[in-house]
């Protein structure tokens, strides 16, 4: 499977924003790049299409920063998919010919499993404690 790599930044950021959740503090975009080594102006895109899908919010000016909207455990997988890459869950075969419903009505499920799995993890599945812990699924 090849997801882009926006998609793997914005689960990284979150995660990285995961760990902090409830500390009363703000996360700055170059701490966030640096942490999860992603391109600061690339970011930029990313948090602000997490910003407007409600997954995190942000204030401007010197005491500003990033922080998530709600709980890690509150923010499915699912939902970080469709604010970043919904075209990852879009399936449009066509039916025509002898086996295209055949092969539509396959594909379809086998989304739905995809789907299905994406919605049962969290945010905070990603959470690593300490920089350099390894968390295995």
């Amino acid at each position: 499977m090849k997801l882009s790599h926006k998609l793997e930044y914005a689960c990284r950021v979150l995660a990285q924003l995961a760990r902090t959740y409830g500390q009363d503090k703000l996360a700055h975009i170059e701490d966030l790049a640096e942490a999860e080594d992603v391109p600061a102006n690339y970011l930029v895109q990313i948090l602000n299409e997490l910003r407007n899908s409600g997954l995190i919010m942000s204030k401007r000016g010197k005491q500003g920063g990033y922080a998530l909207a709600r709980a890690p455990e509150r923010i499915g997988l699912d939902e970080i998919v469709r604010a970043i890459d919904p075209e990852l869950l879009e399936l449009n075969f066509d039916t025509a010919g002898h086996s295209g419903g055949r092969v539509s009505a396959i594909w379809k499920e086998l989304g739905s499993d995809f789907e299905k799995k994406l919605c049962s993890y969290s945010l905070d599945a990603f959470v690593v404690a300490e920089p350099g812990e390894m968390y295995y699924i």
